[in-house]
């Protein structure tokens, strides 16, 4: 029989669509080459659908629950008050859906420029384990005297033992799987209550992966290690405020938010997992196929790894190197190619089975090898 997947799909707002778009041609080709199937159902969530009905995720989660996977494009727009998607859309999925882990690997390619001197492929290939689901993004908080020289604002951060030990323990997992190396980044010295509670539960699990060496960096020393030495790091497990931080700087030394990829990960099976870009919707570019599909390509790549086709994953990955590889810049018009061409070369590749391995030895799919069974394996 023909293994087949059910794929939600959220294009978004911005780029959203034209990225996603890319990337379904791409998922068209792979489907062609390695000989499975998937079904599909796009909803039109979003600031324009938001704007429209007054709708965000509740209105479709019991929909979107019964998906293997959600490839995710991108959400925000000018005319929604910020926090109304993010909150009510994004924030509530990963909740609901208890994707637990944001993984996010930062990989510098072979012919992808980086602003980082000196840099090489070899030295740059580490991936960000954030919290997803507690932190700073679901305490509580409140302002009093708004708007008076008086005015107020307290932020709660939240965190709790079952939530770190959750990641925590896939972090270790993913390290095992690996160079054997993980680092807690947090801020200990200052957030001594929550820095306290994720360093026993790190020495707690550490005990049942003795094989793999464990370290510690401040989120402040992070951001000047990570440019200047990324070989030094292999799996970071860090909290949700200073994961969502320190992973944009990572996308720059591997090139570009263009070029960079993550996925959201129930860590058992119970809701789906979903896969995006990280480059947001960038409504200033929508429309003009100025926007670079690679990161949303390679969220297809991790999709496609999480679902078990382990060949297809591979071939994307390559296939997206490739022309990554080849382009003389990695945004806008000086990238030679409009997004929707560039989602075409890509799907050429993959549907040829001409993809080079050797540009990817060890791929993408390294960073899911501590993954439960996906729904769609289990």
């Amino acid at each position: 029989m023909t293994r087949s997947h059910q794929i939600a799909v959220l294009p978004g707002d911005g780029i959203g669509p034209e990225v996603v778009g890319c990337a379904l041609e791409v998922l068209d080709a792979a489907e062609a080459r390695y000989g499975f199937r998937t079904e599909r159902r796009a909803y039109s969530a979003g600031a324009a659908h938001y704007l429209e009905t007054g709708e965000l995720f509740a209105e479709i989660e019991d929909e979107l629950r019964r998906a293997d996977a959600i490839l995710f494009g991108s959400m925000g727009d000018p005319r929604v008050t910020p926090g109304i998607l993010e909150r009510g859309f994004i924030l509530e999925m990963r909740q609901r859906f208890q994707q637990a882990a944001n993984v996010r690997p930062v990989r510098l390619y072979p012919g992808v420029p980086t602003p980082i001197s000196g840099l090489t492929p070899e030295r740059c290939e580490l991936v960000i384990v954030r919290e997803n689901t507690e932190g700073a993004y679901v305490g509580r908080g409140s302002t009093v005297h708004a708007g008076t020289p008086n005015a107020v604002a307290m932020q709660e951060s939240l965190n709790t033992r079952a939530g770190i030990e959750r990641v925590v323990d896939f972090a270790f997992r993913l390290a095992a799987g690996r160079r054997k190396r993980l680092t807690l980044c947090h801020k200990t010295n200052i957030l001594v209550a929550a820095g306290q509670l994720w360093q026993e539960v790190v020495a707690d699990v550490a005990t049942r992966y003795p094989e793999v060496e464990t370290d510690y960096v401040h989120v402040d020393a992070m951001c000047f290690h990570l440019p200047l030495a990324p070989e030094r790091f292999d799996v970071v497990v860090t909290d949700n405020l200073f994961g969502d931080i320190i992973t944009d700087l990572g996308a720059v030394i591997q090139g570009g938010l263009g070029v960079a990829t993550s996925a959201n990960l129930n860590l058992d099976g119970s809701a789906p997992s979903m896969f995006e870009a990280i480059h947001g919707s960038a409504p200033d570019i929508a429309g003009t196929g100025w926007a670079n599909p690679s990161g949303a390509i390679l969220s297809l790549a991790l999709m496609l790894g999480h679902l078990g086709e382990a060949d297809a994953a591979r071939a994307v990955e390559a296939a997206t190197v490739e022309v990554l590889g080849s382009l003389p810049a990695l945004s806008g018009p000086e990238m030679g190619a409009s997004t929707a061409e560039l989602g075409s070369r890509i799907a050429a590749i993959v549907r040829q089975g001409a993809a080079d391995p050797s540009l990817v030895p060890d791929s993408l799919l390294g960073t899911l090898a501590a993954l439960e069974p996906s729904r769609a394996a289990a």
